[in-house]
């Protein structure tokens, strides 16, 4: 169980709030949600069969953080995570792209994940087998020595050697040749040392690899069946290893993981993987608002919409998906749906869909105090990621208070009376507020640009003041 089940929901809406300004009600919900995913976990297996999780349809108009919540949620867990888009099904004519895809996709992400972990847990073991490696690349005396000291590996050898004779003249070898081996050990020992001091990390050695076959795969039409042809014969043939010349410190890693993969079980990974994907799977289906449609006459795209809610429908209700690691059953997968729903309505979905998402969360528009808020709050807050920009070229930029002000007034304002493209604003906003110094810094003799109301208003005097009067003369 990650860490993140065994958070309260208020501590889960305290992560989320470093990143995503207001929407209260929609972190609420997906807290919430979470939590009962933990509280399920502890019940005992008859009634854990039983509880389903309840999926949640977010509304609201679009760069309000629908999807950064989503976004959030999948860094914030070990659980596997999908985002999809619900209008690539409706793409290609009536029938679109497989539905069945999205849990194919979950089932990936969580072998990913789960391999991941594995992978951290021997990392340890690795690196130790990692450093005798670079240390035999480093001096590859031992196993010639040793060899060398043990030539009598079988009955027949005693006879040729020259029976006693030739024995006795391999002793004296023997203790030649375990004065090489201690000698040997004492430079491995020193060179050990060195390793661990990081003194010889841009040094070359040839290391030995494993070669990665070229996927020659067939594909079937229907996505994940594909056959890897080379793959048929592969596993009958050891694998194919080939030298390469590195740095230590590159050397490291590359052996690393080398060795962490051949310490881990594939088949408990994809065991783990699959459960995972079962148990803790989220799917985020985004834009679920344009498979809608309110008509009773349908024709056209309408047909392929509501062909696409169809053929939804089994997959969230809970069904059993065929994947290339074996079934997956989608019973207790949470689906997040979300949409703008400013031309269609949650009611234009089908009434057995609409069944399927009962927790209802409507996300608000933004105000200019959100875009202040937006602008400075967050640990990823715009104006700190284009003030680190600029910091690399030697260039300090400040914003005045009344500056910042004035930015989230002008994304507001254009927001009321263009497109409302929400929090996005500020990006087209700050892009071309910043454009001319981004240009002519290599020029540039300030080492310090204050940005301040004056300097925003210039820039936007023409796009924002001049509203668009032709619009009202006939």
């Amino acid at each position: 169980m990650s860490e993140l089940y065994s958070m309260t929901p208020k501590q889960i809406v305290a992560e989320l709030d470093k990143y995503i300004i207001g929407q209260d009600e929609a972190k609420k919900s997906v807290a919430v949600a979470l939590r009962n995913r933990y509280r399920r976990s502890l019940l005992p297996e008859e009634m854990r069969e039983e509880i389903t999780p309840k999926n949640i349809l977010m509304m609201g108009p679009t760069g309000v953080g629908k999807t950064e919540i989503a976004r959030r949620l999948a860094k914030l867990m070990d659980a596997p995570f999908v985002k999809v888009e619900a209008t690539k099904f409706t793409e290609v004519g009536y029938v679109g792209r497989d539905v069945d895809s999205m849990i194919r996709d979950l089932v990936e992400a969580s072998i990913r994940i789960t391999k991941q972990n594995r992978l951290q847990e021997k990392y340890s073991i690795a690196e130790e087998i990692a450093e005798e490696k670079i240390i035999e690349a480093i001096i590859p005396g031992k196993k010639k020595s040793s060899s060398g000291s043990s030539n009598l590996r079988g009955p027949f050898d005693f006879i040729l050697s020259g029976g006693y004779q030739g024995q006795k003249s391999q002793l004296e070898q023997g203790e030649s040749g375990t004065a090489e081996v201690s000698d040997v050990e004492l430079a491995r020992e020193q060179v050990r040392q060195q390793l661990r001091e990081g003194m010889l990390e841009e040094q070359f050695i040839e290391i030995q690899v494993n070669e990665t076959p070229k996927s020659s795969s067939l594909d079937l039409g229907n996505e994940g069946m594909s056959i890897a042809i080379g793959n048929i014969f592969g596993d009958m043939m050891p694998p194919k290893k080939k030298k390469k010349k590195v740095r230590v410190k590159d050397a490291r890693k590359i052996l690393r993981e080398q060795e962490a993969q051949n310490l881990i079980d594939m088949d408990q990974v994809t065991e783990e993987a699959l459960q995972s994907a079962e148990q803790d799977g989220i799917i985020f289906i985004d834009e679920i608002d344009k498979i809608a449609s309110g008509s009773t006459y349908r024709s056209g795209a309408d047909v392929s919409r509501e062909g696409v809610q169809r053929d939804i429908l089994p997959i969230v209700e809970g069904s059993v998906v065929n994947t290339k690691y074996g079934p997956v059953k989608t019973d207790h997968v949470l689906f997040i749906g979300a949409g703008a729903f400013h031309t269609a309505k949650p009611t234009d979905l089908i009434p057995e869909l609409q069944g399927r998402f009962p927790i209802r969360v409507e996300l608000e528009n933004l105000t200019r105090e959100s875009f202040v808020q937006i602008l400075t709050v967050p640990e990823n807050a715009l104006l700190k990621q284009h003030k680190m920009l600029l910091e690399t070229e030697g260039i300090k930029l400040t914003f005045t208070e009344s500056a910042i002000e004035e930015i989230a007034t002008m994304a507001f304002l254009m927001n009321e009376q263009t497109e409302n493209i929400g929090a996005r604003r500020l990006h087209t906003i700050m892009e071309k507020l910043l454009e001319d110094i981004s240009f002519n810094i290599p020029d540039m003799k300030e080492e310090e640009i204050i940005i301040d109301e004056e300097y925003v208003k210039e820039k936007f005097v023409e796009k924002i003041h001049v509203d668009d009067i032709d619009k009202f003369i006939l």
